[in-house]
């Protein structure tokens, strides 16, 4: 059975996060995004896994249902801070359980180390492998996943505070990680080009802080499998089952390329190295990105591809789409308007971006929104990209003209190949 999995969100009780996040909204946006298992974020905040057990129903397959037969896999993300070899480490993971006994169990670990009711993402000064080998002494079965991983501030890999290899991270323990998630600014072949990634399974996930369409299921996995916390497991480990995941352009990730915000300052690595990694105008530290921070651990050139990889398809989501064409707001009435007219259509919005006709979707919108449609299926809508904290934004023909400036301005800084 295919099953389009987001395996990476958050709750409500989860700081800057929608407080419209509930069982039935998931639920709602997940069938209209065309997900068909999502993550429960948060089992460790007492409030969240309180709704859990009300809500839903364990079908004693490691798969918990709404009513209606909606499913989710338990899932949380755990920050780790604390400090190794002198250098202060953030390392956020994600962890999915097979059972509610299991995340109990889980849960009482971690109550021994802090609280757990302040944050739906509680923050532990526990190391990396104390962690993994605590919980897989509750569970084997527990599946612990590196969160997006070369995010600068708080991942496995990032440029402020990580490591340079699973192993430094997790010593012993990394026998028992087998998947990372790349994150919103790098895709699976950014990953490719270090030799040392070859035996993970790379998974991709939204990390939603709302139920929004075009933050849920922005990231996902493609698996053919019945539907068990086994398989879906088995999948992630050893690949099989595994289809292919999908993925924004990483140009689109908030952290792609180096750069300063409050300057207005974004550079490709060679051009932040020519300034020593410093911002021209306030003369501050850059925010070191994920291209650059993936050009200094590579061993490979760009374009290189495992035998064994699983492939990728890189969308952008409808609404972000239909906003640049309609030259309105994301979540304006003219934006769910059309929105809801070709997801009525074809059933979901994955639907609509993966498989629906150019003819159909000309007859069901207009050419114009058919064209773009197609055009970002096939990876040709340009990108401008993202840097510190500010995400990337498509560029469309009919938006080009009018930023102009902006684009001169950033091809200035060295973005050329990006335009």
């Amino acid at each position: 059975m295919k099953i389009i999995a987001d395996l990476h969100i958050h709750s409500r009780y989860s700081r800057a996060c929608s407080k419209e996040i509930n069982i039935k909204n998931l639920e709602k946006y997940s069938k209209i995004k065309g997900v068909g298992l999502l993550g429960t974020g948060d089992f460790t905040h007492p409030q969240w896994i309180k709704e859990i057990k009300e809500e839903l129903k364990d079908d004693d397959n490691g798969i918990l249902y709404t009513g209606t037969g909606f499913p989710f896999v338990l899932q949380t993300e755990v920050s780790l801070i604390y400090t190794d070899k002198g250098k202060g480490r953030r390392v956020h993971n994600v962890v999915l359980a097979p059972n509610l006994g299991v995340v109990d169990q889980i849960t009482e670990y971690l109550l021994k180390h802090g609280r757990v009711d302040y944050d739906g993402r509680p923050i532990f000064k526990i190391t990396c492998p104390d962690f993994t080998e605590s919980l897989k002494k509750i569970s084997k079965d527990i599946e612990i996943i590196p969160a997006h991983v070369w995010t600068p501030w708080f991942s496995l890999f990032g440029s402020m505070s990580g490591f340079d290899s699973v192993e430094e991270a997790f010593d012993d323990q990394s026998k028992n990680i087998y998947a990372l998630e790349t994150g919103l600014s790098s895709d699976p072949a950014m990953n490719w080009r270090l030799s040392q990634l070859d035996k993970y399974s790379l998974v991709s996930n939204s990390d939603a802080h709302s139920f929004w369409p075009w933050r849920i299921g922005r990231e996902a996995n493609v698996f053919d499998i019945e539907l068990t916390y086994g398989n879906l497991i088995n999948a992630i480990r050893n690949k099989k089952g595994f289809l292919n995941t999908i993925e924004v352009d990483p140009n689109y990730g908030k952290y792609h390329l180096d750069g300063h915000r409050a300057c207005n300052v974004c550079m490709n690595p060679k051009e932040s190295l020519k300034n020593k990694n410093i911002c021209p105008k306030c003369k501050r530290d850059l925010t070191i990105g994920v291209l650059h921070r993936v050009e200094e651990l590579a061993d490979r050139d760009e374009g290189f591809k495992p035998k064994a990889a699983v492939l990728f398809k890189s969308l952008i989501p409808l609404s972000e789409i239909l906003s640049h064409l309609l030259g309105s707001g994301i979540a304006s009435r003219k934006v769910w308007q059309e929105y809801n007219n070709l997801v009525n259509n074809f059933n979901s919005e994955f639907d609509v971006l993966l498989e629906a006709k150019r003819e159909d979707l000309t007859k069901a919108s207009n050419e114009k929104i058919a064209d773009a449609i197609i055009r970002a299926r096939e990876g040709k809508i340009r990108i401008k990209p993202g840097y510190d904290g500010v995400y990337g934004e498509p560029i469309f023909e009919n938006n080009v003209n009018n930023g102009k400036e902006e684009i001169k301005e950033n091809k200035q800084q060295g973005l050329n190949k990006f335009f």
